[in-house]
């Protein structure tokens, strides 16, 4: 077998490294522990792992994403080709033994991703299962591929994909989670096993915000939003100037929805997707969407309200639908990026 690296990004951590450290070691693993800018009295628990481990660190608390690739490229720089890295969090909720069972896995899939997944259950604390099922659910309306647990730390990688991992942007806990949003554009296959789910002192040790912390998964969306808002505005706006000068109620609704039309066009195009696709492919393309998206709209609208569904209700629902609908088929057809993959695990 290839050689066994743990890395560990630990900030300020209790006894639990200690024992972790030990046990890896027993399991004939090279250890890197990233010190990420810890207060000076947690030196003495850092130096009693110097017997088994290589002890990196820094002056000042820079995050858990930088921590990472710290460790990442002094691995680079001093081991040679054919190794498999486990990255484990440093407050026993990962075993050595779903360490193992991950790089077994990994070591007859070297150009995959392996990910260790935590099946949630009664005991897991309400704010992991909150932030996960939120964050699993835009993970996947935003990239296409089905990931369970997205906040796991323990990820498992041959050699293969360390100048991938670096390369991404992130220095604190987004990292992470800009590793699985890279990941399918890069063709990089995300492979999920199951391991055993602790959680110590409802894991009050961890860091995650369910909300701050998805910012970078939940941006796209919310620049999506704006997007939409602001072609609202624009549309409204130029129906009131041509109204006003043309005094024709229909012409200026149809000079006005083209204005606002190719307004979000190229917002979309050029800032909220990033679209390298060719402009009239994809303008053709948007043509259809808005056009389906119009008549679509307003079947449904007859639909709720001939159902009874109040009319002003009935408008939400069918916007907010179609919201959903929208961003999927413009992020994974119209202004998908030459390149993009998405690999369902």
């Amino acid at each position: 077998m290839d050689k066994k690296i743990a890395l560990i990004p630990s900030y300020e951590p209790d006894d639990k490294l200690k024992y972790l450290v030990e046990e890896l070691h027993n399991n004939n693993f090279e250890i890197i522990v990233v010190n990420d800018g810890s207060n000076k009295k947690y030196n003495e628990i850092f130096n009693s792992l110097t017997p088994y481990a290589k002890v990196l660190s820094y002056d000042e608390n820079q995050g858990k994403g930088y921590a990472l690739k710290y460790g990442l490229k002094y691995i680079k720089n001093n081991y040679s080709n054919n190794y498999i890295v486990v990255t484990m969090d440093s407050d026993g909720q990962h075993t050595v033994k779903d360490a193992l069972k991950l790089i077994e896995y990994t070591s007859n899939h070297p150009n995959e991703l392996v990910l260790g997944k935590r099946i949630r259950s009664k005991k897991t604390p309400l704010r992991s299962r909150i932030g996960n099922s939120i964050t699993r659910f835009i993970y996947h309306i935003t990239t296409g591929v089905n990931i369970y647990d997205t906040q796991t730390g323990l990820r498992c990688f041959t050699n293969k994909l360390i100048d991938f991992l670096l390369n991404v942007d992130g220095n604190r806990y987004e990292y992470e989670m800009n590793v699985l949003l890279a990941s399918p554009r890069e063709k990089i296959k995300l492979t999920e096993i199951e391991i055993e789910t602790i959680y110590i002192d409802n894991n009050s040790g961890s860091h995650f915000n369910a909300l701050t912390d998805s910012f970078k998964i939940y941006k796209e969306i919310l620049k999506f939003a704006l997007s939409s808002i602001i072609g609202f505005i624009v549309d409204y706006i130029s129906y009131i100037i041509l109204f006003l000068i043309s005094n024709n109620l229909v012409l200026s609704n149809i000079i006005a929805r083209i204005i606002s039309a190719t307004t979000n066009y190229n917002i979309n195009r050029n800032i909220v997707f990033n679209s390298n696709k060719k402009v009239s492919t994809s303008l053709f393309e948007y043509f259809i969407l808005a056009t389906f998206i119009l008549i679509l709209n307003t079947l449904l609208l007859k639909l709720l309200v001939s159902i009874k569904i109040n009319a002003f209700i009935a408008k939400i629902i069918v916007e907010l639908a179609l919201f959903i609908l929208s961003w999927s088929i413009q992020k994974k057809i119209i202004f998908k990026k030459e390149g993009d993959y998405y690999q369902k695990v």
